[in-house]
């Protein structure tokens, strides 16, 4: 990764994708001209083998793209840690390929806000489904499970959904980024351990909708056991359940 001489001031927008030829498109047209000039975006992509038109779409629109071809899966925290690699701004944003911020400018003023104050190590977000497509269950689910976020970053420890995760690079570094043994509850290990080098700091204002196509291909109670067994594991043991984590597409 390029150390802190190497990089300016900015925002690095950093979406590791497999296959995501049918949501990808979305994701990397909401970052504007408009928007990359303002807060001094670069757009990463970080592609585990794509076999469908992933790297045709993201060519539109990344700055660059990382591209892994070896012979052998690579997992997310492979995938983003390369991104982040490949970066050259002093913050990070790791999106997954199927987000939309809710409100872009409310999102990057108030981003810009939170990592400027040294007591902040990381920010986590309200995560919901995309409107257009939430039943009665997503609800219910994501209103639970952002009240629980929070008051695990109020009271006990760092909690963010890998959705969005919002880093100062100097922490990322400190915490040598994600543990890339771990194919499921990265996320959650990650926020564990900058919580030691300060406050995750949860915005309920910052929206971040994902598409429903895990819970509508498992079902809630499994995607709740799924995530609960790893989280405890990786809690406990330093190590997920999951040798692998089904993409979905």
């Amino acid at each position: 990764m390029h150390d802190l001489q190497n990089v300016r001031k900015g925002i690095s927008i950093i979406i590791p994708a497999l296959n995501e030829e049918k949501l990808i498109e979305r994701t990397l047209s909401q970052f504007t001209k408009e928007v990359r000039s303002k807060y001094d975006l670069e757009i990463i992509v970080s592609d585990g083998g794509s076999t469908d038109s992933t790297l045709l779409i993201a060519g539109k629109y990344a700055d660059r793209i990382v591209d892994y071809r070896e012979n052998f899966p690579q997992n997310i925290s492979q995938g983003r840690n390369a991104g982040a690699m490949d970066s050259q701004r002093d913050v990070l944003i790791f999106f997954n390929a199927d987000t939309i911020i809710r409100d872009p400018e409310l999102f990057f003023n108030e981003i810009c806000k939170d990592i400027s104050d040294d007591n902040i190590s990381a920010v986590a977000c309200k995560i919901e489904v995309f409107p257009e497509e939430r039943k009665l269950s997503d609800t219910i689910f994501h209103g639970f499970y952002n009240n629980y976020t929070a008051m695990l970053n109020k009271f006990f420890m760092g909690m963010g959904r890998g959705e969005c995760h919002i880093i100062p690079r100097k922490n990322f570094l400190k915490v040598n980024g994600y543990d890339e043994s771990l194919a499921a509850g990265e996320d959650f290990d990650l926020y564990k351990r900058l919580r030691k080098f300060g406050k995750i700091k949860f915005r309920r204002d910052l929206v971040i909708y994902e598409s429903p196509r895990r819970y509508r291909r498992f079902g809630y109670p499994r995607v709740i056991w799924d995530w609960g067994k790893n989280s405890v594991s990786v809690f406990l043991f330093k190590k997920s359940i999951s040798k692998e984590w089904e993409a979905i597409r």
